[in-house]
């Protein structure tokens, strides 16, 4: 299922926030997926997120009032640039990605977490 690569893709960036993704563990995440299109799907995700993340930041850092980048949430983080991967680069409807950005939340952060994530979001978005 496109959530399951979703998740998987979610996890990766999260990790790669704090060093090198190994890519035994891509391929292992890649593995769990039965699906060749949610493969190609993790793989679009990662591919996008890794080509586009410097470009991704400069856009969150510019939307960012009274916070530091380098002191956000690191699972918020990812959930953000999960989604913007997703919109941006990925051709995934921007409703659906914010959407699953803000379910993946509910799970692995905090309660206020999705009210910041989509104001970031949506005000990357705007511009």
């Amino acid at each position: 299922m496109r959530k399951d690569a979703r998740e998987n893709a979610f996890k990766l960036i999260f990790e790669g926030l704090f060093h090198e993704c190994d890519e035994e563990l891509s391929r292992e995440n890649l593995v769990d997926l039965k699906k060749e299109e949610d493969q190609d799907f993790f793989k679009n995700i990662l591919t996008a997120f890794s080509e586009n993340q410097e470009t991704m930041k400069s856009k969150i850092e510019a939307h960012l009032k009274n916070f530091e980048y380098n002191r956000l949430f690191k699972i918020d983080l990812a959930l953000i640039y999960l989604a913007l991967t997703e919109i941006l680069y990925c051709n995934t409807p921007k409703g659906v990605a914010i959407n699953e950005a803000l379910e993946l939340a509910k799970t692995y952060s905090t309660e206020k977490s999705s009210k910041f994530i989509n104001g970031i979001i949506s005000a990357i978005l705007k511009d």
